[in-house]
């Protein structure tokens, strides 16, 4: 059963990753009506909310875009910084939607950034201490391998709401700006709702690992 919904899973997160990257392409060919570019969508939606200390800066590579709270500042990859595309303005305006969620507290970001050091330590330490604790026995190790690989799960699983609200957020912040057509929304929403199949398959693949290494524990107890 478990190595049916690996693969299962996998073939998912296989299919994600290429929806994004071809939905991305497509609607990059689709331009704008008023040339309006990633860098301008971003910019108006941090201006309506009086984000104007956010600074938008192009970066390279190819769907690098992120927002950082620290820094105070928005990262925008060379497809979208000053592309004038349906593709571009998407992407440009989720990473906005980031920018606002962390000015009014959004919480799910709230807390997935509290979790953010323990996550990092635990995805390279979960798995080893785990591993340790079953081979010599020694089961304190094997429920703080579990306990540390749980939050790996748990920021996947915080991240879906952070993720989908930020891309609610940046449509409605598009749609109200009223510089962009129906037919331009809906096809931003494609390329959002592409990149939001990645973060679904990612939390599928913490989870059934998570429940592997819980039977495996259990099966070892018994």
């Amino acid at each position: 059963m478990y190595y049916f919904l690996l693969i299962a899973v996998m073939i998912f997160v296989a299919w994600a990753q290429m929806s994004v990257k071809t939905t991305f392409a497509k609607y990059t060919k689709v331009a704008t009506l008023h040339g309006q570019t990633g860098y301008d969508a971003a910019r108006c939606i941090l201006d309506a909310n009086g984000l104007h200390h956010v600074r938008i800066e192009q970066v390279k590579g190819e769907l690098t875009d992120h927002y950082s709270p620290k820094e105070q500042v928005i990262r925008l990859s060379e497809p979208v910084y000053g592309v004038a595309s349906a593709a571009a303005v998407g992407v440009a305006a989720h990473e906005a939607g980031h920018a606002v969620q962390n000015a009014v507290g959004y919480f799910p970001m709230k807390l997935r950034t509290m979790i953010i050091p323990v996550t990092q330590f635990g995805s390279s330490a979960a798995i080893p201490l785990f591993l340790m604790g079953l081979v010599f026995s020694f089961g304190f190790l094997v429920d703080l391998g579990l306990a540390l690989f749980f939050f790996s799960v748990l920021f996947q699983l915080v991240t879906l709401p952070v993720e989908f609200n930020a891309s609610n957020r940046a449509m409605a912040a598009l749609r109200q700006s009223g510089a962009y057509s129906e037919e331009e929304l809906k096809s931003a929403r494609k390329v959002l709702t592409a990149a939001a199949m990645t973060y679904v398959g990612a939390l599928a693949v913490a989870l059934v690992q998570f429940l592997r290494l819980l039977a495996m524990a259990n099966s070892r107890r018994r």
